[in-house]
């Protein structure tokens, strides 16, 4: 049922300046091991490669102003690009894909990083229940700086808590929980609309977190994973967390 995904690449990548004025950060690389050896492979290739073992044939990817050297890198593989001109917002890149997603369902991947396991059980939860949206969560310390999640325990799924998602929130300055959403998310198309209704100040993102708190808002359902402590989401955003991925991916990958 689930074959396609959209994998966003337009952002300024300001937190990492310097580096993604010139590389995307799609193709920042991290380690793998080849044939008993450690080689770097960017990062975009261990996001499709494992959306691919999956199942997922078909990738949108959205790119701007400087995704030349991404296009160029990809072309081969011949996915659909399309074009966020003006940085937005992750919210406005994934309306760039809705001719793409041609009403059906798919995943929508940050280019930033890169889940270590657990795309299958995603997909599965989804297949299985048929929400308008399921995504991935992870307990963070500081969670006025992410989109914060308001759920009911529902069990647990596939070895991972399960949540019903009541409420969602950018960046709250009283949080609700500290469950963050990682950027890894499968929807149905019911994500364009829900988009397309928010109305941002001039000057301001519309973000994705708006659309699913939309989506609730209509009655919707939206349900949730938290990763396991064995999953890691390898960070390529900003030099810290970039520092740590590299680490990471060097000893265990």
């Amino acid at each position: 049922m689930l074959k396609k995904a959209v994998i966003t690449s337009a952002g300024k990548g300001s937190r990492m300046k310097h580096i993604t004025n010139v590389l995307p950060k799609a193709l920042l690389p991290l380690f793998v091991t080849e044939n008993g050896s450690k080689v770097t492979r960017p990062v975009i290739d261990l996001i499709m490669e494992s959306l691919a073992r999956i199942g997922i044939e078909k990738f949108c990817i959205v790119v701007g102003r400087n995704g030349l050297l991404l296009m160029e890198y990809l072309f081969e593989r011949t996915p659909t690009f399309v074009f966020q001109e003006i940085p937005k917002g992750f919210g406005d890149a994934v309306l760039r894909a809705e001719d793409f997603s041609s009403n059906e369902p798919f995943f929508v991947h940050a280019d930033d990083g890169v889940l270590t396991d657990g795309y299958s059980s995603l997909k599965s939860l989804f297949e299985e229940i048929l929400p308008d949206a399921v995504l991935f969560v992870r307990k963070v310390e500081n969670p006025k700086r992410y989109g914060i999640i308001e759920v009911q325990d529902k069990g647990s799924y596939d070895n991972h808590r399960l949540y019903k998602v009541i409420g969602a929130e950018e960046k709250p300055q009283q949080p609700k929980s500290n469950l963050a959403i990682a950027a890894v998310y499968i929807f149905k198309p019911t994500i364009f609309g829900a988009l397309k209704s928010i109305r941002v100040e001039e000057g301001k993102e519309v973000e994705l977190t708006y659309g699913i708190s939309k989506l609730i808002s209509d009655g919707k359902e939206v349900y949730a994973l938290e990763m396991r402590d064995d999953e890691k989401w390898l960070n390529v955003g900003d030099p810290k967390s970039y520092l740590d991925a590299l680490n990471y991916s060097f000893k265990l990958l």
